[in-house]
């Protein structure tokens, strides 16, 4: 998986971090108990902080995303994820900012059928 930031993005790094590895799992471009690049590997690679790459790690792994392996470092978590955020706030708060673009219902729901497509195949690891 290559992990793309944008530095001039309103988006802090370490959010950019997360959101592509979440989706990267969803994807299966990353799969179940594979170790990821150390802290250090990811930061010189993307020319950003290490504290920057430890925040969106730790992140992932309070969600259940990652988990740390003595043995092999950090690690995509087993799936299904049990995360401890709360779904339908995020939820509800996207599909406000979709409403308020102006979106139809037919053309939300195809865009949620195609993005919901691309993630069986990470979906279907466990």
């Amino acid at each position: 998986m290559i992990l793309e930031i944008d530095p001039l993005s309103e988006e802090a790094i370490y959010s950019q971090l997360k959101r592509q590895i979440i989706i990267g799992i969803a994807k299966g471009e990353l799969s179940v108990g594979e170790q990821l690049p150390t802290v250090r590997q990811i930061a010189d690679e993307l020319g950003v902080n290490t504290m920057t790459v430890s925040k969106g790690y730790q992140q992932l792994k309070e969600a259940g995303y990652l988990i740390a392996d003595r043995r092999k470092g950090t690690v995509v978590a087993p799936l299904p994820v049990i995360t401890k955020e709360n779904r339908d706030e995020s939820l509800t708060l996207i599909l406000a900012e979709l409403a308020l673009s102006g979106i139809t219902e037919k053309e939300l729901l195809e865009k949620v059928a195609t993005i919901l497509s691309s993630f069986k195949k990470g979906a279907d690891q466990s």
